[in-house]
């Protein structure tokens, strides 16, 4: 899934992805979180740094920092993305859940046949 960055060495989706995805405005999806922040530790979900903005636009992962809206987007771990299912408390938000979890599970294996194959030609 082209959604899913690679930011602080860990899988995260930005905000506005998610929103888009489970069909609610973004500005409504942070309402949430702000309203059940306890639900978020800093494992969960972390704000983007302007430095870590550009660092995605210079690599094309985004098209621009237009693009993120005004304001310094947050970021969703694997788990926060769970978490906000229960957050948001909606069919779509439950089903798209459940989808990109099966996403970041695939990518994990992903990730360790490149780990082993590079560990096994290193060698």
């Amino acid at each position: 899934m082209s959604k899913i960055y690679f930011v602080r060495e860990q899988k995260a989706m930005i905000d506005r992805d998610l929103a888009e995805l489970y069909g609610v405005k973004a500005i409504r999806l942070r309402e949430q979180v702000k309203r059940n922040q306890i639900r978020f530790p800093e494992n969960f979900m972390f704000q983007l740094t302007e430095q870590e903005i550009e660092d995605m636009v210079s690599q094309n992962a985004i098209p621009s920092k237009q693009s993120l809206g005004g304001s310094l987007p947050y970021a969703f771990t694997e788990h926060g993305v769970l978490m906000l299912s229960n957050v948001l408390k909606s069919e779509r938000a439950v089903q798209m859940s459940i989808r990109i979890i099966e996403i970041f599970v695939k990518l994990r294996g992903c990730w360790f046949c490149i780990k082993m194959y590079s560990y096994w030609w290193s060698r």
